[in-house]
């Protein structure tokens, strides 16, 4: 099915939406003629929308940090205020701080990872779904991860808090079938941003290790998650709910 036109006027919240994959994501639903909220703590999220209103499109910046209950709470009030309704919410904001075995890790870093990656999630769905309620349904799309599918070395903390996006997702999705919500997570492995090239600092010799993990022998492309995306988010799944959609070069085969 042609996924063409089927946003026109649909009004649709990216959070992570300053860069990488949310900000690829509020692009292309941009282009396909959505109304789009770009919701990030980093405020470069505002030139972004700028920059698609420059290019005709129509794009809104909301400075908003997940983790913080008031925060989000905001950020809703100005999506009904501004638009009265939210078709398609696509929670993209997360974070990866760890890089320890899980005896290893601190405290501080468990409860960061799992404010943002966690309850950042969870109070961004509460409003999404009550929001989405009052206008007969909508479609939601979780960004986890790999991670949340199986284990990932030196980041216990971090896959164990995408595998509670998983649950969330999944419950959900279960909870909201029949009210018109459909529920979906993308579970991408390692994928060409600007945390990815920092990771690898121009080391060749690593970026090539890291490429031969995944059985097509690359990382993935972010056009390609986005693609994922806008699917989930499209009539084209409409009888696709609860899913873990793996955009992984084939990890989860092996």
């Amino acid at each position: 099915m042609d996924i063409q036109g089927q946003f026109n006027d649909k009004v649709v919240l990216v959070t992570g939406a300053a860069n990488g994959i949310g900000e690829n994501a509020a692009q292309a639903f941009a282009i396909q003629g959505a109304e789009v909220v770009l919701a990030d703590i980093d405020t470069t999220g505002q030139q972004v929308a700028e920059r698609l209103c420059a290019q005709g499109h129509k794009a809104v910046f909301h400075v908003c940090d997940v983790s913080d209950p008031e925060s989000v709470a905001s950020l809703f009030t100005f999506i009904q205020d501004t638009f009265g309704r939210l078709d398609i919410a696509f929670n993209n904001a997360g974070i990866d701080i760890e890089s320890s075995k899980l005896a290893e890790g601190s405290e501080h870093v468990f409860d960061k990872i799992m404010d943002v990656n966690v309850k950042g999630v969870w109070l961004c769905m509460q409003h999404e779904i009550q929001t989405m309620l009052k206008t007969g349904g909508g479609a939601i799309v979780n960004t986890a991860s790999v991670a949340g599918l199986g284990a990932a070395p030196k980041m216990s903390i971090y896959a164990a808090s995408k595998h509670a996006v998983v649950g969330l997702t999944k419950s959900a999705a279960v909870e909201y079938a029949k009210k018109g919500i459909r529920v979906n997570a993308i579970c991408p492995a390692v994928i060409d941003t600007k945390m990815y090239r920092r990771a690898i600092a121009g080391d060749e010799k690593k970026a090539h290790a890291i490429g031969s993990m995944h059985p097509v022998g690359r990382i993935g492309k972010v056009e390609e998650v986005v693609g994922a995306v806008l699917y989930l988010s499209s009539d084209a799944a409409g009888f696709t709910t609860g899913a873990t959609l793996p955009v992984d070069g084939g990890s989860t085969a092996i």
